[in-house]
């Protein structure tokens, strides 16, 4: 939830420090000369960059995961409540049915009684009907808030997913030494950091 203190671990939590200590350990290797390159000090610094985003967005999808939930949850406690008052509604019209039958029967000096319980009745129906539609009107926007929300989640998994992608990349090229790979990466990357982009502006 926004403001929260507590984090929700992804599945690729693990992947992204492995990696993070495992370009940690190249970078020291390429100081000492025992895996020397710019190549190696490059995808090492990248490692370590996009291992340190990913876990970011990996929190940020947590965070609007929980929001998505907290936010479903209101809009069925608000239903719950327009269902209430629409049950309520129902007990006043019944009530008000049998006041009009009871005008119809009653003899004229009667009749007058129960058309003033019948305008209440009317009056408090009229009321009841507006909290139910205020409440439902509730329920939709906490719905909708829930359905943005889940949505961004989704972004914020695609950027993890292509970051994690990247990583596992970066990997593979520092064993194989390949340039393409290291282009690859990057391409990859580029890809998350757009998916990310696009869950900031909550496209």
């Amino acid at each position: 939830m926004s403001g929260g203190t507590f984090h929700v671990h992804g599945p690729h939590d693990h992947e992204l420090e492995h990696a993070t200590q495992h370009a940690a350990a190249h970078g020291e290797q390429a100081h000492h000369g025992l895996a020397g390159g710019s190549m190696t000090n490059q995808i090492a610094m990248f490692t370590a960059v996009i291992a340190t985003v990913g876990a970011v967005f990996s929190f940020l999808g947590g965070d609007a995961q929980a929001d998505a939930s907290l936010f479903k949850n209101n809009a069925a406690i608000r239903k719950t409540e327009a269902s209430n008052q629409w049950n309520y509604f129902q007990a006043k019209s019944t009530k008000q049915s049998l006041a009009e039958m009871s005008r119809d029967l009653a003899p004229p000096d009667k009749q007058g009684y129960y058309q003033a319980k019948i305008d209440r009745y009317e009056k408090e129906k009229k009321d009841i009907q507006a909290g139910a539609e205020k409440i439902e009107g509730e329920s939709r926007e906490w719905d909708r808030r829930s359905d943005a929300q889940l949505h961004l989640h989704h972004r914020w998994a695609q950027a993890t997913t292509a970051l994690q992608v990247s990583i596992a990349l970066a990997a593979i090229a520092l064993m194989t030494k390949k340039k393409w790979l290291e282009m690859g990466m990057f391409a990859v990357a580029a890809v998350g950091l757009a998916i990310g982009g696009l869950a900031v502006l909550h496209i």
